[in-house]
């Protein structure tokens, strides 16, 4: 029984880890659509003033 401590430590931060990578993920991709979106709205005036 001495292994099974370590191994919920290991599963226990692998679990933490993972929940930190999705929300940086969720935050990147926020990021990004609010660049895309910026990007729409400027080709789209650059096209209107041509």
């Amino acid at each position: 029984m001495p292994i099974r401590r370590p191994m919920t430590a290991i599963a226990t931060l692998l679990v933490l880890l993972s929940l930190a990578a999705c929300d940086t993920m969720a935050g990147a991709g926020k990021d990004l659509q609010k660049a895309g979106q910026a990007l729409t709205t400027t080709a789209q005036k650059t096209q209107a003033g041509m």
